[in-house]
């Protein structure tokens, strides 16, 4: 047997260990020497803390156990995000990850309620959607597993420490026989024929040569950035926020099973329930608000004590031209960033290993065929997330200075595509692959006021009185459904509680 193929990652964090850990549970080990460089003197950025349901598809990935990880990182659960103040002062909905209705006739069900909602015979969308109804009443339950009950018509998500989730995952992966190398790295070598990176020298004059790099080295992109200038591809004309001020705070009474983003004059506010505390973040437009007017501003709108001083984050809201360049996989920071509205941070690392362990080469010469379809789906993953988070942004009152900025901006054509086949028509595509399905843009778009003139023609043939008369017996049953749910803070007592830290 010939010498093994050298993955080696650069950076710890989420994003490396999270490399680290599916390497480790899938690759074989005799045909590959998995590495990953880290030094303790480099803090990691910590936001992230909210996820998507697809998380918990990368744990079982992993075979996880889900009580210990959720012990482990003092998580909590999450039904979908909660919106205050988008669209116009003092409205709110909930982004679910679930579906509204269920089947009731030939068309779909967004189709009839659109109908009935013309006919002013509708309760709000919300009513209809499991996932929102238990999470207003703070409620929670993991899905049932019967096709026929309500109360299976969702995902849940996680919030929780990310620090904690690293070092939970790094743990897991040094037993499975990953190799950490601590250090700094002051030093790219490239192969002066083909531009390869070839090694990286450590503070400690170590040398580390690899077949093949992944930078998760954060904002400074260290290899891909640096080393081999790919550049960033800046989406601050549409996503103008590029600072952030986290802190938090002692955990609220108020233990909901959702996420909360709060619009404000600047930007907007987050709001994280974990186990041990809540994680509050103001995320905004510097020409705007000043670094100070934003931490103050943070301060007072906590819901309990804040457990330290304000932190500034600095970003720039895009992605690297090129995730996979020459023999470097760039993940996470290191391939890009969109702010944390929708908590897609770490499903763009999740969506990055999963294709490149998919697309590792299986020799040291990497034939074009594999970054170009890397880079291609890759490209896919962020550019529906640009648009959905640019939908937030436009569909609002310009009510101070940014927000008359972005709903007077021009927006990608994709994007004005979809919403005026949603106004038309109320259609929205189902892609077979990524996120966010017809359900979230579907409450993005009636949260915020953007409301179909007309829907699907097959909906016209149920009689209005037959319509009505189903619409309030599904309401009726997904509110009996959610009262069965216990409330949130209890199930996580009872399933996963953390020891204090």
């Amino acid at each position: 047997m010939g010498r093994r193929f050298d993955l080696v990652i650069v950076g710890g964090g989420t994003a490396g260990w999270m490399c680290a850990a599916a390497c480790a549970a899938k690759l074989d080990r005799s045909r590959f020497r998995i590495r990953l460089i880290e030094s303790e003197e480099i803090g990691t950025v910590g936001v992230g803390e909210a996820t998507l349901p697809q998380m918990k598809d990368f744990n079982d990935f992993l075979g996880l156990d889900e009580v210990e990880f959720m012990q482990a990182t003092q998580a909590s659960f999450k039904l979908g995000i909660e919106f205050v103040n988008w669209g116009r002062e003092g409205d709110r909905y909930i982004h679910p990850f679930g579906t509204f209705g269920r089947p009731i006739g030939e068309a779909d069900f967004f189709s009839y309620w659109v109908r009935a909602h013309h006919n002013g015979t509708a309760a709000p969308l919300s009513d209809y959607c499991f996932p929102i109804v238990a999470a207003r009443q703070n409620h929670f339950m993991l899905p049932t597993g019967k096709a026929d009950d309500v109360r299976n018509a969702f995902a849940y998500a996680y919030h929780l420490d990310a620090f904690l989730y690293a070092r939970y995952l790094r743990r897991w992966a040094e037993e499975r026989g990953i190799e950490r190398v601590e250090g700094r790295i002051v030093d790219v070598e490239r192969d002066t024929e083909s531009g390869r990176v070839a090694a990286v020298t450590l503070q400690s004059d170590a040398r580390i040569e690899g077949d093949m790099f992944v930078d998760c080295s954060g904002f400074r992109s260290l290899l891909l950035g640096q080393a081999l200038g790919v550049e960033l591809e800046e989406w601050t004309h549409w996503l103008p926020c590029d600072r952030a001020v986290a802190v938090p705070s002692v955990r609220s009474t108020d233990f909901t099973p959702y996420t909360r983003s709060t619009r404000r004059k600047a930007g907007w506010q987050w709001r994280i329930p974990l186990q041990h505390r809540t994680g509050n973040g103001y995320v905004y437009a510097s020409q705007y608000i000043s670094d100070d007017e934003a931490a103050a501003a943070l301060l007072s709108s906590l819901d309990g004590e804040a457990l330290a001083e304000p932190r500034v984050l600095r970003f720039t809201a895009g992605k690297r031209r090129y995730a996979w360049a020459q023999n470097v996989v760039g993940m996470g920071l290191a391939g890009g960033f969109l702010e944390p509205l929708e908590s897609t941070s770490i499903y763009l690392v999740q969506m990055a290993i999963m294709h490149m362990l998919t697309l590792l080469p299986s020799g040291r010469t990497i034939d074009p065929a594999l970054p170009n379809e890397f880079n291609r789906v890759m490209d896919v993953e962020y550019d529906r997330i640009r648009d959905f988070l640019i939908l937030h942004y436009v569909a609002n009152d310009p009510a101070a200075p940014l927000w008359q900025q972005v709903t007077a901006m021009d927006i990608p054509q994709s994007l004005t595509a979809k919403i005026e086949r949603f106004r038309n028509r109320a259609y929205v595509e189902a892609y077979r692959d990524g996120l966010f399905g017809p359900p979230s843009w579907q409450a993005v778009f009636v949260g915020q006021g953007i409301m179909p003139a007309a829907a699907d023609r097959l909906a016209d043939a149920m009689p209005d009185a037959v319509l009505a008369d189903r619409l309030g017996k599904l309401a009726q049953t997904i509110e009996r459904g959610a009262a069965t749910a216990p409330l949130h803070a209890d199930f996580v007592a009872r399933y996963c509680p953390a020891p204090l830290p």
